[in-house]
């Protein structure tokens, strides 16, 4: 009789119910079934992650059918957020070896990010990242500061892409697009462009929290916390600070 261990070995060599051993089916040992339930829930978790990633890959691929095959996936990060920079990334992705797990990044952990930005990096055919400081956002506003950063990503890479997908922004370019609200939920490419910027600019963050210690910018990355705001009426603002957003403008207008 197989130990539970290496019973454990041999279900990671196992991706179809088919292969199962009969043996093991009817095996009364606890760890052995635990062992049948972590595969079954694995192989489900992987299951609806192709379903996922079938769903986000309709626009690429009606793009692929068209002729275009440098298709890049544009977004930002840190619109929103009262410190730090707006960051924007451009990707441009394989369309014959694809990421299982790429989401929408808000709906990862950061642990996750950080395991997929890994492979995003070292699969992809080409990555730009744009950044407009904060000083550059309250001279031109955010909006405008978003563009910016997506057309500096863009010209960032090394390859002109013969199409953009952006989430939910046009862009004065000479590249054929296509905005997508709520891209980063619905494009491949887009979301590998979201996990991109998000781990970038949250890495830069936790570089400016050891600088400006007092606004918690490693757990809050700029965002207008609890922590952050007490942080703002007890150290005044820093360098890094939107000076045109609220309530920093009315701080500095007393």
């Amino acid at each position: 009789m197989q130990s539970v261990k290496e019973i454990i070995v041999a279900l990671q060599t196992i991706n179809d119910e088919s292969q199962l051993c009969q043996v093991w089916l009817t095996d009364s040992r606890k760890g052995v079934q635990s062992a049948l339930e972590k595969w079954r829930k694995k192989q489900e978790k992987s299951r609806q992650e192709q379903v996922k990633l079938q769903e986000m890959l309709r626009y690429e691929k009606e793009l692929y059918q068209s002729g275009y095959h440098l298709i890049a996936g544009i977004d930002e990060v840190g619109r929103g957020p009262l410190a730090g920079p707006v960051v924007a990334a451009c990707v441009i992705m394989p369309m014959d070896d694809y990421i299982l797990g790429v989401n929408d990044s808000k709906q990862l952990s950061p642990q996750k990010r950080e395991a997929l930005y890994a492979e995003i990096i070292d699969k992809a055919i080409s990555v730009g990242i744009g950044i407009i400081e904060p000083n550059v956002i309250d001279d031109i506003n955010i909006y405008q500061a978003t563009k910016l950063a997506m057309i500096q990503a863009i010209q960032q890479i090394d390859i002109i892409p013969d199409y953009l997908l952006i989430d939910a922004m046009n862009l004065d370019i000479a590249i054929p697009q296509k905005s997508l609200i709520k891209g980063d939920a619905n494009s491949y490419q887009i979301a590998c462009a979201s996990i991109v910027a998000k781990v970038t600019r949250d890495r830069l963050m936790s570089k400016y929290a050891e600088k400006y210690p007092h606004y918690d910018f490693e757990h809050n990355a700029g965002y207008g916390t609890t922590k952050h705001l007490e942080g703002l009426r007890q150290y005044g603002v820093s360098a890094i600070h939107r000076k045109t957003f609220e309530p920093i403008k009315s701080m500095l207008n007393k």
